[in-house]
């Protein structure tokens, strides 16, 4: 499994109750179409923009009260009716999208965390939301969740982002290892190249690791939805470390003998 942000809804697990399936479907739906329109095809930048204004208009219509007309936004609106949910999150979706059209280097971590917080920790907020879990220690917790799981796709992805003229990886880490955009360009296989990428792993597992105590807190099918995700999660750092850190000549995921231990390491938790 690629840890891609939008392909870790539990969209239709056999984990998810089916209660909460055409609700995580239809936010599924929405992000997922959202973060294609930044993302895919062959519209200019202009074009991208637009079309993500009118998201955000048809959330705003939501939140007048107001039922849109557009299929995927009234399925949206009688989600969050009926489960309370708060639009913000999903706002914040939109303004990491938008950022994504406009923004191809990050200078520093924090400036990625920014992006991260609105990129990724929209999701987990609102799965909170849902399984009514929401309080500060959780918060904190599924925010680390989910920026680790966004960190861990970019540094799958770094060959897929550069080809797309996006580095990820913050530019004060590329000068501190002395890595420069032309050796990315190169496949890089160079000791700085690794130090650079064995530090980005650790940062990863160390966010990881942070917000995992709130697998034991979230009962039920939620509880080992999250358990199996956050090993996943690191079970890909391990195939990074395992390929010395090499995410050009093959992209690391995970076959079937890597679930066996993401299995076995999520009961154990």
């Amino acid at each position: 499994m690629p840890v891609e942000h939008y392909e870790n809804f539990p969209v239709a697990s056999f984990l998810l109750p089916r209660r909460l399936v055409p609700a995580v479907e239809a936010i599924y739906a929405f992000a997922r179409s959202a973060d294609d329109i930044a993302d895919e095809g062959g519209a200019t930048p202009p074009e991208r923009l637009a079309e993500l204004e009118r998201y955000g208009n048809e959330l705003q219509a939501i939140e007048r009260g107001q039922v849109p007309a557009d299929p995927l936004f009234s399925r949206l609106a009688a989600v969050v009716t009926a489960y309370g949910l708060p639009l913000a999150p999903m706002h914040d979706l939109l303004s990491a999208f938008r950022q994504d059209v406009l923004t191809t280097r990050y200078a520093d971590y924090t400036a990625l965390l920014d992006y991260c917080r609105r990129s990724a920790n929209p999701v987990g907020r609102l799965m909170l939301e849902l399984y009514q879990a929401v309080d500060e220690r959780n918060l904190q917790d599924s925010d680390a969740i989910c920026t680790a799981l966004q960190l861990i796709n970019f540094w799958q992805d770094v060959a897929i982002d550069l080809a797309k003229g996006r580095i990820y990886l913050p530019q004060e880490d590329l000068e501190r290892h002395g890595v420069t955009e032309a050796e990315l360009a190169a496949t890089p296989s160079s000791p700085a190249w690794r130090s650079l990428m064995r530090f980005e792993v650790e940062r990863a597992r160390a966010l990881m690791l942070g917000g995992a105590p709130l697998v034991r807190r979230l009962p039920g099918r939620i509880g080992w939805e999250l358990r199996l995700m956050v090993q996943g999660g690191l079970r890909i750092l391990e195939a990074i470390e395992r390929a010395d850190f090499d995410v050009f000549g093959r992209r690391p995921t995970l076959a079937p003998a890597d679930w066996i231990v993401v299995g076995w390491r999520a009961l154990r938790m």
